[in-house]
């Protein structure tokens, strides 16, 4: 028995250094550093909660966080969207349907600089195919996009949905394909229209793979950072300015290690707050 369990901790034991090292130990000192007053090179002066009360009179902070909202309010339900009806589509028994999976999941893959590059060349408001084809349609004054403080959190939402859509549209596949044939055959048998079919046997059967998919992309549409950071650096402006990249900028720009660790406290209790929201309305659903 003691050599079973001496066994056991010999193989964890690897992982677990390095999740302390990387990942527990840091959190901690995170949570004591968001309550003092550090530069990296100086002593950590300890300043209570004067970084939380300077957080709420900071217009940039809160510029951010509104921001942060906006992309999260679009970008789930889009890239959901997109997702499953990628899924629906390419869950077939079509010629070439692995082709076409790679396809779509190559995006999530792709190097975010060049994802960036490429997409502002998109976006371009005078030479870019974007607006070519909009004003092919008889737009007179297409929009900015990057350039422009309305429209660069819209151009943002639709790469971000880009990029994504393939890894979710992965998970929604694996969901569909664990429904039951038998359950689309007696719905057609009594006479249930595709639609029909949709709502009461795919999204029912999916509803396990759809929560998990709304938890992680809350996530990561809170933590959003190498997107932004690439093709807009946060402007124009602070039109794009997101959470996770006002901390950067506090942090390893501005060397206000303190102020930035309070931010990163809020943003993980908003994310932890959301998440056990959802998980409680799911287990009320299923109970």
């Amino acid at each position: 028995m003691v050599r079973n369990t001496v066994a056991g901790w010999t193989f964890i034991l690897p992982n677990f250094i390095g999740f302390a090292a990387l990942t527990l130990i840091p959190v901690v000192v995170l949570f004591y550093m968001a309550f003092t007053n550090w530069n990296v090179f100086g002593v950590a002066d300890w300043v209570g909660t004067a970084n939380f009360r300077r957080m709420w009179n900071d217009a940039s902070f809160w510029t951010a966080l509104r921001n942060t909202l906006y992309y999260t309010v679009f970008h789930i339900p889009l890239t959901m969207a997109a997702a499953l009806g990628l899924a629906l589509l390419l869950n077939r028994k079509l010629r070439g349907v692995a082709f076409f999976r790679t396809v779509a999941f190559f995006p999530y893959i792709t190097s975010i600089v060049a994802i960036a590059v490429v997409w502002n060349q998109l976006f371009s408001p005078e030479y870019g195919p974007v607006n070519a084809f909009l004003r092919g349609l008889g737009a007179d004054n297409p929009p900015g996009w990057t350039t422009s403080a309305d429209w660069s959190m819209p151009a943002v939402i639709i790469v971000g949905t880009w990029r994504y859509m393939g890894y979710y549209m992965l998970l929604f596949l694996a969901g569909l394909q664990t429904i039951p044939a038998q359950l689309y055959e007696a719905a057609q048998i009594d006479g249930a229209t595709p639609w029909q079919r949709f709502v009461n046997v795919t999204l029912p059967g999916l509803r396990h793979t759809t929560f998990f998919v709304t938890v992680m992309l809350t996530i990561e549409s809170f933590k959003v950072f190498d997107l932004i950071l690439v093709m807009t650096d946060g402007g124009p402006g602070q039109s794009t300015l997101v959470l996770s990249q006002y901390i950067y900028q506090k942090g390893f720009e501005e060397n206000q290690f303190g102020y930035a660790s309070a931010i990163s406290i809020v943003l993980f209790a908003i994310c932890f707050g959301i998440t056990v929201i959802q998980f409680m309305v799911n287990k009320r659903r299923n109970s």
